[in-house]
């Protein structure tokens, strides 16, 4: 399995090379966020605003509507709950290109309640003209940029840092709007998004070595959730879906999925996995996805509820599995 460092910061350097209008600001938490390789290569286009995230979100708006393209970075947490008014009134009803990247996106931080950014999406999803979308692994990271620029209006975006896998090929970037089709058959309908979607690509060895098969799409674009091949999968589900976020259930990629089932009268059963009602403990992101049914193994548990039957997986199993790029990785 490839896995590379800091992605996101030398990512950032190469691409903004050539965007004199590309600014960055940080909310004093610039290395935390991988801003610091741009800032130390292009000075003059960095703003340390320090702990003052309303004031940032206000100074952003204020840069995007003198023609710049402000990259805003922070954990999200502090974006979001701290600064909504400003996102809300400042930068998504007058529909300013400011870029949001909201880092420690739910169990990839041990920070514990006060850094884990469990219902951003729920709580960003109601705002009109912002674009919602969560990278999972160096591919996307390394695409996000280039998807993102042509985009017109705000964006926010669920990001990783520091150690990242490949999960896709280098030539399969990240595209708005549309989904990854990971698995093309199967009975049951898979849809996962962030560090969730590494995990069922584990379960799904295990589970068509036993000769069951889902199809499984990676979602990452949450808002907006109007990609025709999601509805397809989904109306194409004669066993139910499932739904597996790094996020509460409430809110997040599974209320999208309900709400797009209701909608269309798709009379499909469906399983959302992910945090249920309940802040999380401070802990390793491994124990945390396990604590919380993020897993491999509580994927395969739902299969088998689905399916009625014992797969008789044993841990073992799970551990030994080691993941490359998928070959599967069409965009829709």
């Amino acid at each position: 399995m490839e896995i590379l460092t800091q992605v996101h910061a030398t990512n950032l350097v190469r691409w903004a090379k050539d965007k004199p209008e590309v600014l960055v600001l940080s909310g004093d938490l610039t290395a935390p966020t991988e801003a610091h390789l741009f800032r130390d290569a292009y000075p003059e286009r960095f703003f340390s605003m320090g702990l003052t995230e309303q004031n940032m979100m206000s100074f952003a708006a204020g840069l995007a509507r003198e023609g710049f393209v402000p990259l805003v970075h922070t954990f999200g947490v502090f974006m979001y709950r701290r600064a909504l008014d400003q996102i809300a009134i400042s930068i998504a009803y007058p529909s300013l290109r400011v870029r949001m990247f909201g880092f420690l996106p739910g169990v990839t931080t041990p920070g514990g309640v006060t850094h884990q950014a469990i219902d951003d999406v729920a709580v960003l999803r109601g705002l009109p003209n912002l674009t919602i979308l969560e990278c999972v692994d160096a591919t996307e990271i390394e695409s996000v940029l280039d998807a993102i620029h042509p985009l017109p209006g705000p964006v926010y975006i669920r990001m990783m840092r520091g150690e990242s896998v490949r999960l896709f090929p280098a030539d399969a970037p990240l595209r708005v709007g549309q989904a990854r089709v990971l698995g093309p058959e199967g009975d049951i309908t898979l849809l996962t998004g962030g560090v969730c979607t590494e995990e069922a690509l584990k379960a799904r060895t295990i589970l068509e070595a036993r000769g069951v098969s889902l199809r499984h799409l990676h979602v990452s674009t949450l808002k907006p959730f109007d990609d025709p091949c999601v509805l397809e999968a989904v109306l194409a589900a004669r066993r139910g879906v499932i739904t597996m976020e790094n996020h509460t259930i409430v809110g997040g990629l599974g209320s999208a999925t309900a709400e797009l089932i209701a909608t269309h009268g798709a009379a499909r059963s469906l399983c959302r996995l992910g945090i249920r009602d309940q802040f999380l403990h401070g802990a390793s992101k491994p124990y945390l996805m396990r604590e919380y049914g993020l897993d491999a193994r509580a994927l395969i548990q739902q299969v088998e509820t689905m399916l009625h039957t014992d797969l008789a997986v044993r841990d073992d199993e799970l551990s030994a599995i080691a993941l490359g790029p998928s070959p599967a990785t069409a965009v829709a």
